[in-house]
């Protein structure tokens, strides 16, 4: 089971919360024991200030994940940790990208909790394991290929392009 504090700190309209446990619990299947997470939607300047300071990147980021770092005896909680997500970047990503906002929100946090069990996207193998298991859960729920290129449109610029989460 999934337990999870949604924690809005941005004036933007999110997903319910019955989606992001939703994708949650799709992300975190594989994982046989229950989990705990924080799932904290900011705006850009908490966004700016998280990733400058634990990333050394000065500007905001869609997600961002903190594995909780502590003993197993220390805690009889299943924490497995903290999201944050930047409303903002979300939807802006999702426009340049021609996605539907709804798929980019359950891409985003389907990738930070596939984080928070350890996959990463560091180098090639780990990410096209990671972005293999994206799009499948993904299309699970009935949404495109995240990776594909996208769509360009009179109102998208033929120049837009993925911006991979880094």
């Amino acid at each position: 089971m999934v337990e999870l504090d949604l924690q809005q700190a941005s004036s933007r309209a999110i997903p319910s919360e019955a989606q992001f446990r939703q994708w949650c619990a799709l992300a975190l299947r594989q994982r046989t024991a229950d989990s705990e997470l924080t799932i904290r939607i900011v705006d850009e300047a908490e966004g700016q200030l998280l990733n400058n300071t634990y990333r050394q990147r000065d500007y905001p980021t869609n997600v961002l994940s903190f594995p909780a770092d502590v003993p197993d005896d220390m805690l009889d909680i299943p924490l497995l940790g903290d999201l944050v997500v930047c409303a903002a970047v979300v939807e802006r990503e999702a426009a340049e990208q021609g996605k539907p906002v709804d798929a980019h929100w359950a891409h985003m946090v389907i990738h930070g909790c596939l984080h928070l069990l350890g996959y990463d996207h560091i180098d090639d193998e780990e990410a096209d394991e990671m972005e293999s298991l994206e799009r499948e859960l993904l299309a699970e729920l009935g949404h495109p290929d995240p990776y594909a290129e996208p769509v360009t449109s009179p109102q998208t610029p033929s120049s837009a392009v993925f911006k991979e989460h880094e």
